[in-house]
């Protein structure tokens, strides 16, 4: 009794403050009585206030949470899963989420002592939403890092458990977003999974909180291979960005424009399967109203389009007037959207042969000509080397300079994981 309340007033200690005294609670050496306690299945209630002050404990600083890992607890907070008493359970799901947080090396040992599987029995219509909540939490937190990855098993594990729930189902697709955010083989496993057709119609679904987790996690398989990208698409994914392009949240628009300039950076087919749908006068207008930030996920759209396409699918940007758009953002103040633009310009009028002149003209009339040639003095080498070479080659009124050859390598098509996302 004694006990329960010293760890009641401890809970509460650490639960009022901004700044708790974990620290000095740590030093008066309370960790290995607490960790003690868990294991005293004769009395839940002082098992739940001892795995309550853990748990804050556990939320603190790198160093703090080390020390209730190095004190043994772990274990037996695993062993409190089990436990017939869903508050004790439910603040041990909570500790290990915590723990779990910490890092890829607390990680590891969490899931190498089993904590998965319980988890995911957990997983259940019997179960409170609020407590299904912290299981899905802990989920998300198990896949959160990737330096290095989750074991293949976890993976495996986590693309299972897909809820209809709205807030459970966000954090289990987030968790899915983390997975394909590191590398080609951890795509290649959550594909494997067999979740990419379920993951697919989450584009369109009713909660934007749902679609832009689903939106996350697909962009990011379709930043891997060619085949990667194929299996997003047939699951008839293009069909969905139509709604996506519209939407009136911005950071979707740029969001669904960054997923489809990895499509385009893919082969002609799947950039043939974008200007099918019909997708691309709403990339460019993107590239001409959106905000800066989807205006250059629009820019590396069109250029990855004019590396990876045949003359046809080029030919349709132009049909489609991309070229004053494009030619608008080469006055920013991003070096890289400039140099992006400048590429996709000289691949234009590369391709165009016979109608290099008549592409031409239509920079110019744009002003687009004026801007290239206020780039040939611009502090960046490749920027202006890339400015002098359009204008060399297809603005230069002698014949023989027309010819000449470029200098420097064309770029190929990128494909590209974004840093941030949030809305």
């Amino acid at each position: 009794m004694v006990f329960c309340v010293l760890f009641c007033f401890c809970r509460k200690l650490l639960s009022s403050d901004r700044n708790p005294p974990i620290d000095d609670l740590i030093k008066s050496g309370i960790l290995p009585i607490l960790v003690h306690c868990l294991d005293r299945d004769d009395n839940p209630s002082l098992q739940f206030e001892a795995a309550w002050a853990l748990t804050n404990i556990a939320s603190g600083t790198s160093e703090q949470t080390q020390a209730v890992v190095q004190s043994n607890a772990v274990p037996l907070f695993l062993r409190l899963l089990h436990s017939p008493h869903q508050n004790v359970c439910e603040q041990a799901v909570w500790a290990l989420g915590n723990i779990i947080g910490d890092g890829p090396q607390c990680r590891d040992y969490v899931i190498s002592l089993g904590v998965v599987k319980p988890l995911l029995s957990f997983i259940s219509p019997s179960i409170p939403i609020t407590f299904l909540r912290n299981v899905t939490w802990v989920m998300v937190n198990l896949c959160r890092h990737k330096d290095p990855p989750p074991p293949m098993e976890t993976i495996q594990e986590v693309c299972i458990c897909v809820e209809d729930e709205p807030d459970i189902l966000v954090d289990t697709v987030w968790a899915l977003s983390y997975l394909t955010d590191a590398g080609n083989e951890q795509i290649q496993m959550v594909i494997d999974s067999g979740i990419v057709p379920h993951l697919v119609p989450l584009l369109s679904h009713q909660e934007v909180k749902v679609q832009t987790a689903a939106l996350r996690a697909v962009g990011n398989i379709v930043t891997g291979t060619d085949e990667q990208t194929q299996v997003v698409l047939n699951c008839d994914a293009l069909s969905h960005f139509p709604a996506l392009l519209t939407h009136p949240k911005e950071k979707i628009n740029k969001e669904a424009v960054w997923f489809l300039s990895n499509i385009t950076a893919g082969n002609q087919q799947q950039v043939q399967a974008v200007i099918d749908a019909k997708l691309v006068p709403m990339i460019i207008h993107l590239l001409d109203k959106g905000d800066f930030g989807t205006q250059k996920e629009a820019a590396w759209a069109i250029s990855n389009l004019t590396i990876s396409g045949r003359k046809d699918q080029v030919a349709h940007l132009i049909e489609k007037q991309v070229i004053p758009p494009f030619c608008n953002l080469l006055t920013v103040k991003d070096a890289q959207v400039v140099q992006v633009v400048l590429d996709g310009l000289s691949n234009i009028l590369k391709m165009a042969d016979d109608e290099a002149e008549t592409i031409a003209n239509l920079i110019e009339e744009c002003g687009g000509l004026e801007k290239v040639e206020q780039l040939q003095n611009h502090e960046n080498e490749d920027i202006y080397k890339l400015a002098y070479e359009i204008i060399d080659q297809f603005f230069s009124s002698d014949d023989s300079s027309s010819c000449s050859q470029i200098f420097t390598e064309l770029h190929g098509p990128q494909r590209c994981h974004l840093v941030s996302y949030s809305v």
